[in-house]
């Protein structure tokens, strides 16, 4: 792990480190920095494809909740209109819409953030520990990284020029 002063030196280590192949890393900042996420190499996201999908899912459900109480299991002539009118459900199925996709976005950045996650290895480093979210700027090359190796990243991070490089321990 890699401390730098200001969100600059960060940025620029991240696109350094990425472009020298890691793949496996993340930044901790006090506060957002434009383009970091795409320099540790966030792409694609899952979120919203989850809550298309629910989003969806809650329509179609509601609405054919609503149809099957009014058509099949219970019908009733109200009026002479049809068992199967629709625009009656139009609320229902918007409120089926929306809550299920709220609730899938909920559900799907906790658990695709791996979320609550109360322990991290980095939170044993002191300086981490302090600065981290007041105003210093980190970059961790994880050991599960393909190109890793502690000598050669360690290195290569001392390159980057930071305050401090320090090794976390599990």
């Amino acid at each position: 792990m890699a401390q730098f002063e200001t969100p600059e030196e960060l940025l620029e280590a991240a696109n350094r480190a990425h472009a020298a192949g890691y793949r496996k890393m993340d930044a901790y900042s006090p506060m957002p920095i434009e383009g970091l996420a795409e320099a540790v190499g966030f792409g694609f996201n899952w979120v919203a494809p989850i809550v298309l999908f629910f989003g969806l899912s809650g329509g179609a459900g509601g609405f054919g909740l609503l149809w099957w109480i009014s058509v099949i299991a219970y019908p009733h002539n109200i009026g002479g209109r049809p068992f199967n009118s629709w625009p009656a459900y139009i609320p229902i199925t918007f409120e089926c819409t929306v809550l299920l996709a709220a609730l899938s976005a909920v559900i799907g950045m906790l658990a695709l953030n791996k979320l609550p996650q109360p322990y991290h290895p980095v939170f044993n480093m002191e300086s981490f520990a302090k600065r981290a979210s007041v105003d210093r700027f980190f970059l961790c090359i994880e050991a599960s990284d393909p190109k890793f190796d502690v000598a050669k990243t360690k290195a290569f991070l001392e390159q980057l020029n930071p305050e401090e490089v320090a090794e976390v321990e599990k």
